[in-house]
This record gives C-alpha cells, sequence and structure tokens, in this order.
C-alpha cells in the first residue's frame, strides 16, 4: 500500500529548528508536515545545550511556545572567566545595553514545541524509514518514507533540513554542489548531569593548566558541569568521585569549596568541531540548523544559530506565499551564512582562549592567559565578548 500527502512545505527533522520552523510557519499561515526518522522519546531524550540568546528567545515568544521558559527559565545578566584561580565577571547585561541570556534546556525548548504542534493537531510523523528526498531541483520536489509496511510520498513545495549533521537532507546534495569547512578539535568533553544546585548563580568558565572547565545549570536543582578531556577517553572510565575531584582542582578556592556534588543522571563524552557547509540553499531544499553547520559549545551557539536558520526560513517562506516575493528564499543561505560565520569565529575564539591545546606548550599557556588578563581589563575587549555571547542580530 501506498498514499501520498501535499503541502506547501516538508520538514525533515523533529528536533527544536524542525518544531520551531512548523511553528513559526503554523502562526504565518502556511502548511507544513514534519518527518521524523526516531521516535518522540528518543528525541526528548537528548541532552543538549541551554543557555538561549535573545533572539531564540523572541522566536519563542513569535511562536507561541514561551510561556514556561518565561515562568521557569533563569535569565543571566553575566558569566564568569575563571583563571589564575580567580574569577572575573563579565556583566553581559551592562556591556551589551541591557541585553541577557536565558538558561533554559533544549529539552525543555522541543517539549514546548511538541506540546504546541500536538494541541493544535498539527502533522509529525515520527519513526520515518528509509526517509528520501527527490527532485529538489524541480518547482515540485517530494517527500517519500516508509512507515507501518506502507510507502509514503509528500508533495510539497519546498523541503526544509533540519535532520542534523547525520541526516539525509545534506547527503542527497550533489558532492559538486556543495563546499564544507571543518576542523576537528584535539579534545572532547566529558559532561555530568546531576541533580544539585549549581555551584554559582551565573556559568563559569575556567581556563586551568590542567585543561578547561566549564559549570553550567539547567535550573536551580539541576546543574550540567564539564572537564576537557582527550579524544580516546572514555566516559565509563569515571566514576563520579573521579569527575567531582577533577572539577574541583580546575576551579578557584570558593567554587572548588562551595560545589555540591551528588550522583550523575547523565554522563557523556562530546568531541568538538568546527563545520560550515556551503550554500545552504539548493534549488527547493533548504538547509538549517546542525544540517548545515556545527559549532564547538564553548560559545553557546548550536541551538541558537539553528533558531536563527528557521528564523530566516520561515520568514522567507511567509514572503513567498503572503507577499510572492522571491526575496527572502533567494538570499536565505546568503543571510544565514553571514551569522554563521561570526558564530563560528566567536566559538572558536572561545574554544581556543580556554582550552589546554596538546601542541602549543608552555608558551601558548602564557599567552592565553595574557589574552585572558587583557580581556578582563579591557572594556573594549569584555564589550566585544558580551556582544557576541548574547547573540548578534539577525540582520547583520
Amino acid at each position: 500500500m501506498s498514499s501520498t500527502q501535499r503541502t506547501q512545505v516538508a520538514i525533515i527533522g523533529a528536533g527544536p529548528s524542525g518544531l520551531l520552523l512548523g511553528q513559526l510557519l503554523y502562526k504565518a499561515g502556511v502548511d507544513a508536515i514534519i518527518v521524523e526518522q526516531r521516535s518522540a522519546e528518543y528525541v526528548l531524550g537528548r541532552i543538549r545545550a541551554g543557555v538561549l540568546e535573545q533572539v531564540t528567545v523572541d522566536l519563542l515568544d513569535q511562536a507561541g511556545v514561551s510561556a514556561r521558559l518565561h515562568r521557569e527559565g533563569l535569565p543571566h545578566d553575566g558569566i564568569e572567566l575563571c583563571f589564575g584561580a580567580k574569577r572575573h565577571r563579565i556583566d553581559l547585561h551592562k556591556l551589551t545595553g541591557g541585553k541577557r541570556v536565558t538558561v533554559y534546556g533544549q529539552t525543555e525548548v522541543t517539549h514546548d514545541l511538541m506540546d504546541a504542534r500536538k494541541a493544535e493537531g498539527l502533522p509529525i510523523v515520527y519513526e520515518a524509514a528509509k526517509v528520501s528526498v527527490h527532485d529538489f531541483d524541480t518547482p515540485k520536489p517530494r517527500v517519500r518514507y516508509e512507515k507501518d509496511g506502507a510507502t509514503h510520498e509528500i508533495e510539497c513545495d519546498f523541503i526544509a533540513g533540519c535532520d542534523g549533521y547525520h541526516g539525509v537532507t545534506r547527503a542527497s546534495v550533489p558532492a559538486g554542489a556543495l563546499k564544507t569547512y571543518e576542523r576537528v578539535y584535539p579534545f572532547g568533553w566529558l559532561g555530568v548531569l546531576s541533580r544539585t544546585p549549581p555551584v554559582s548563580d551565573e556559568l563559569i568558565y575556567s581556563n586551568h593548566e590542567r585543561g578547561f572547565a566549564l559549570c553550567s545549570m539547567r535550573s536551580h536543582s539541576l546543574s550540567r558541569y564539564y572537564v576537557q578531556c582527550s579524544l580516546d577517553d572514555h566516559a565509563e572510565r569515571w566514576s563520579d568521585e573521579a569527575f567531582w575531584g577533577e572539577l574541583r582542582r580546575r576551579l578557584d578556592p570558593a567554587a572548588a569549596e562551595s560545589l555540591i556534588t551528588g550522583p550523575s543522571i547523565e554522563k557523556s563524552i562530546a568531541p568538538l568541531r568546527s563545520f560550515v557547509a556551503e550554500p545552504m540553499r539548493f534549488g527547493h531544499l533548504f538547509l538549517a540548523g546542525d544540517a548545515a553547520h556545527i559549532v564547538p559549545p564553548t560559545g553557546a551557539k548550536g541551538l541558537n544559530l539553528a533558531a536563527a536558520d528557521v528564523g530566516f526560513l520561515s520568514r522567507a517562506f511567509t514572503e513567498f506565499y503572503k507577499d510572492r516575493s522571491n526575496a527572502g528564499i533567494d538570499h536565505y543561505s546568503e543571510r544565514c551564512l553571514r551569522r554563521i560565520w561570526k558564530a563560528e569565529r566567536f566559538s572558536w575564539w572561545m574554544t581556543s582562549l580556554l582550552h589546554k591545546f596538546p601542541d602549543t606548550g608552555e608558551f601558548g599557556q602564557r599567552i592565553q592567559r595574557a589574552e585572558l588578563d587583557y580581556l578582563v581589563n579591557s572594556t573594549a575587549a569584555m564589550t566585544s565578548l558580551a556582544e557576541n555571547y548574547v547573540g548578534l542580530p539577525l540582520e547583520v
């Protein structure tokens, strides 16, 4: 058996970028169907970032899914840089004229978007097998998938590839049409999630001779901590006691003393890479989020870049249907990439500033320390960091 459906936009991927695009299009009166290879439970089970730029919060407001975020999210007006056993606060709010970030887990964002789509009765196909995209270089693209023993096809005007780094959409683009840029970093992050109060009210980024550490949180009672580790390490080798001991060694004495530890809920190692694919449009196929770019998590840009992409894309599709204008879709890739490369630069810079690199030796560590010392004593340098950290505007 087989079936054929018709929609205006077919969205591949039901992570936060695909769900946000679907919600923004719904608010604009544009029809969309979302197709996801995994189950809803799998998507919600991903442990990811949770620092939202103001641009992302604004888009969630526009999508009508931000009520719980504003109730439970943690607004942050600053971050702390730790080096030389001392912490130095970067006042994001003051340096950017009133901007801030909000700590609210990606899982919670996804949950809110799922709930909104379900409440409106909007279609999501979960556990779709053998998803493929066809004829996206023509005005009549199609998406095909298998489910419940049958083949299904979606006829549409546009396909949005929100299916991540390993998804089918970028892989379907002819090799000659795509140029990629990549840097793989020679270390990873060992991360632990624990049901403990955060060690600080704001994020602590620590540069230490033993390696980088980050103290983050998901709520007042749920903390997320990271330490730099080697790429050949394994999370199973780290007991909770060993992790907490290593984290303490990389913090200033006051933070190390006040750190509250507990059993880990989740423990994993993530590699770090920078990746960009250009362009992001191929006929009637558009890439967004991790399908087009990856940033190291140091600058907290991954989810925020994905949100910005779908902000541009939802606007482009809305202009096409409401105003009969091709301007947004024609300039989508260029607009996104200008912002993406600035975020890639910032994430690379933060990573280079804070981590211990195996090939730089003592000279490299002293250069890092000099740059950190300059940074925390220069209003201009702190302003540059703050402007990038809270997020550049969509139009740059």
